[in-house]
């Protein structure tokens, strides 16, 4: 089996970036194409949630730019002040990704929830799992995310809302607050033909987001994007690569080391 010859990383940056590095450290030929933007959204509701974070008994970030747009340079001394065991705030992550921005930003690992390692997806409904037992009547939950497609009815956005209502059926009370943008790419003549030459046999996308498909879809039609291949970390975005013409998508869990089996496996 030979690896495909390019990879394209859709994730939105920094952590496209972070992703072709890991790859490239492993021999792969693995290149940045981000399909998502991303940028702040300083509100004074996100202001306001950043200075009362301690009245929380948990943070849910729904991702790394949903962490490192809440444990902003501004919030990170008020952490740093403190002891961890002093912290009662737990902060939820939903997959190891995450976490390891939160780690990254400054918060300590002991105070960061996330679903099992062997879990087979990382997702709301496996966070619940594990976070479950910390909830009781009268816990309040900060759920922090972007706006557009997280709640406009992905399956992102659907995630978020389920763990809302598991939460308030738990007797918890369930804050949301948008601390980022989502947007689509910006298709320079150089983007456009970077993609155009990767819709080839031996190259393969890695989609991250049912929203990265989309935005693809509505740039190429499905007999261009049939000539590439594709892995997808979740069903529902195997089905959205599917939908839009990808001949080949495989699924993979959203972890380095089953994205690296999957691609050594790939013809």
């Amino acid at each position: 089996m030979t690896p495909p010859r390019r990879i394209l990383v859709t994730r939105p940056q920094p952590e496209a970036d972070r992703w072709v590095g890991d790859l490239r450290a492993h021999g792969l030929g693995a290149e940045a194409l981000p399909l998502i933007g991303i940028r702040a959204a300083p509100s004074p509701a996100l202001r306001q949630a950043q200075a009362r974070w301690q009245q929380y008994s948990a943070i849910m970030v729904v991702s790394g730019n949903a962490a490192a747009h809440f444990f902003d340079q501004n919030w990170h001394p008020a952490l740093a002040a403190q002891a961890p065991a002093a912290i009662k705030t737990r902060v939820w992550a939903p997959g190891p990704g995450t976490a390891a921005t939160l780690q990254r930003l400054g918060v300590p690992p002991a105070l960061i929830d996330m679903p099992d390692a062997g879990a087979a997806q990382f997702e709301s409904e496996t966070l619940w799992q594990r976070v479950r037992p910390q909830v009781v009547p009268g816990s309040r939950v900060l759920i922090v995310r972007g706006t557009d497609a997280e709640s406009a009815g992905s399956a992102q956005g659907r995630g978020r809302e389920w763990l809302a209502d598991q939460l308030r059926q738990a007797g918890a009370t369930v804050d949301f607050v948008v601390a980022y943008e989502r947007a689509g790419p910006t298709w320079t003549e150089a983007l456009h033909a970077q993609a155009a030459s990767a819709l080839a046999p031996d190259c393969c996308w890695i989609f991250s987001s049912s929203e990265a498909v989309m935005h693809l879809r509505h740039r190429f039609d499905a007999a261009q994007l049939a000539r590439a291949q594709a892995l997808a970390t979740h069903p529902r975005i195997v089905q959205a690569a599917l939908d839009a013409g990808f001949h080949s998508v495989q699924p993979c869990r959203p972890a380095l080391a089953d994205v690296l089996a999957s691609l050594e496996s790939m013809a």
